[in-house]
């Protein structure tokens, strides 16, 4: 009798385990978390469990919001490149918000000129109805690590007194430079040169921020950090101390909308364990108006696309946190080897493209799944190697000094995806002011 007792403990402590790791690591059911949003007619609407629709635009690159400090910046910027770009945008009647990315070492490069360029952001997103996230973004850490394409962090964050970063050693995922920095960031020992915390001084940046633009109609919110590098599994629950600490702070000055980043590198077999129970402990503790952001760069109809995006819609549930495609688009990827010798994966340009169908099908199965909103990479005056990762042409007149912002065949498939799917066109926005012509 006893024994069986035993055995039968035995079968009930196993089915528990074996159900507990399974609503942790495999699809559910029960359709994401909601949250109330304002569509641009004003009413108010959920974005999930009824035929209402998520936030639906594109990713935006600025001028001097974006301005690396250890290299070279850009030459050339429309004068009219925000006017016709929320125009345009808001003309479609489906398109409500972008999320505009922001590099911190922008801001110590030249901070007048960053704050005035963001200003000219909200000020014309309020004419013409267009939402905008701010979203406080990093490549491959900061310029100092990586001269060629990093851009984020300050360079003042790399030369303490204890510590020294050797400039240009690599700011990818896989450099150890890289993963030195990082960890010592979770661990709270990134310091200035006067050792000033570097969460604080984070902090007081994005709050900089957020007084400039917060009270402006425009403004939807805030990512507190795109795409932070996790390199030890025991930085998960480090970040999730971050992630509060920002928030707790940054509520005590706004109630708008605050976005939590997903991780990189996004390897489902790797040593750090990528899991949504491991996801969940990034999480901020409060999470009253907020949500949780990943990017997805491929057709999620089978293998690695799907099995990511599968681990976040978990994450979402667990955590009880909407989530939001903060980067979408269809690219392809080869194995290459960099000027370290250190294999890569590597955009493929040639390879890389999005049809209609394509758009159609990573949309429909956003739309599926129930998000928060989504927003296509990428809107920008700078031209880009991978055609489909720009929406936009910009032509230069040099005999009458004009310039011209003109979207690409690839603006049409992502309007056409967005109205296909969620159907509910907007109507133009008729802007509240004359036209004025940027100051850049």
């Amino acid at each position: 009798m006893e024994t069986r007792v035993i055995l039968l403990c035995i079968v009930l402590a196993t089915s528990l385990y074996i159900l507990n790791n399974h609503f942790v690591d495999t699809a559910d059911a029960e359709p994401l978390p909601s949250m109330k949003y304002t569509f641009l007619n004003g009413t108010e609407q959920q974005s999930v469990g009824d035929s209402s629709r998520p936030f639906l635009g594109v990713n935006m690159r600025g001028y001097y919001t974006s301005m690396p400090q250890m290299r070279e910046g850009f030459k050339v910027f429309p004068t009219n490149y925000y006017e016709s770009s929320f125009e345009t945008l808001a003309s479609t009647g489906i398109m409500d918000h972008v999320r505009y990315r922001f590099y911190w070492e922008a801001y110590e490069r030249n901070s007048t000129a960053f704050l005035k360029e963001i200003k000219d952001v909200a000020k014309t997103a309020d004419k013409y109805g267009i939402k905008v996230i701010y979203d406080n973004h990093q490549f491959h850490t900061s310029s100092w690590l990586n001269l060629k394409r990093g851009t984020g962090f300050p360079a003042y964050l790399f030369n303490d007194t204890t510590v020294v970063y050797e400039q240009g050693s690599g700011g990818a995922p896989k450099s150890k430079a890289a993963a030195t920095w990082w960890s010592n960031w979770w661990n709270r020992d990134i310091r200035a040169v006067n050792g000033t915390d570097g969460w604080i001084l984070q902090l007081e940046f994005l709050k900089r921020i957020v007084s400039t633009v917060d009270k402006h109609p425009s403004t939807l919110g805030y990512e507190i950090l795109s795409e932070p590098q996790v390199h030890n599994e025991d930085q998960w629950t480090k970040i999730g101390k971050y992630n509060t600490f920002m928030t707790n702070e940054l509520r005590k000055i706004t109630d708008k909308t605050l976005v939590y980043s997903m991780n990189i590198p996004i390897d489902l077999k790797s040593t750090i364990n990528v899991t949504s129970s491991n996801l969940v402990k990034m999480f901020p503790h409060n999470k009253e108006n907020a949500v949780f952001k990943f990017s997805l760069y491929g057709i999620p109809s089978g293998g690695y696309q799907s099995d990511k995006l599968q681990l976040f819609e978990n994450a979402s549930r667990i955590a009880g946190i909407p989530v939001y495609i903060g980067e979408w688009n269809n690219i392809k990827r080869v194995e290459t080897y960099n000027e370290k010798g250190e294999k890569v994966w590597e955009i493929d340009e040639t390879l890389s493209d999005i049809s209609q169908t394509d758009a159609n099908k990573i949309v429909g199965k956003f739309k599926e799944i129930g998000i928060w909103g989504l927003a296509y990479w990428e809107w920008s005056f700078v031209t880009n190697d991978t055609p489909n990762f720009n929406l936009v042409n910009v032509t230069y007149d040099n005999q009458t000094g004009t310039q011209l912002i003109q979207p690409t065949e690839y603006f049409t498939i992502i309007k056409n995806a967005y109205a296909k799917l969620f159907g509910q066109s907007l109507q133009p926005v008729i802007p509240i002011a004359s036209k004025q012509a940027s100051p850049y």
